[in-house]
């Protein structure tokens, strides 16, 4: 894929990825699969810090998908951050059978986040 087509891809990744982090964490931790995003026995208070976090940073991926190479550092923070968050949990939920559930649920999904966004960054030449 050409770094044309990739940044035009990764414009609409950003837009989706904010919106998902805007309404979809939220709706998964607390109504639709709370056993698979968040903590076990709940923990409301992390949790309310958790989807403030990734709330704020979805509002500034809908933002940088207006012109993501100006907000490069965002994107790749995004990547690592959500590689070593994913990372963390995984370790967690290998320890700790009752986190078991984020295996299927939240870690795949922030891996994939990363995965996706690293794969459509334009390469700099």
């Amino acid at each position: 894929m050409q770094n044309e087509e990739k940044l035009k891809y990764l414009k609409i990744a950003l837009y989706l990825f904010g919106v998902i982090f805007i309404v979809g964490v939220p709706a998964m931790m607390m109504f639709i699969w709370p056993s698979g995003w968040g903590w076990t026995p709940a923990q409301p208070e992390y949790e309310q810090m958790i989807m403030g976090i990734y709330m704020t940073l979805g509002i500034f991926l809908i933002r940088a998908a207006k012109d993501p190479m100006a907000n490069a550092s965002l994107i790749w923070f995004t990547v690592w951050s959500s590689i070593v968050h994913a990372g963390i949990m995984l370790l967690q939920a290998i320890v700790d059978e009752t986190e078991h559930a984020n295996m299927l649920g939240d870690i795949p999904a922030l891996f994939l986040v990363a995965f996706v966004l690293w794969y459509l960054m334009p390469k700099v030449e």
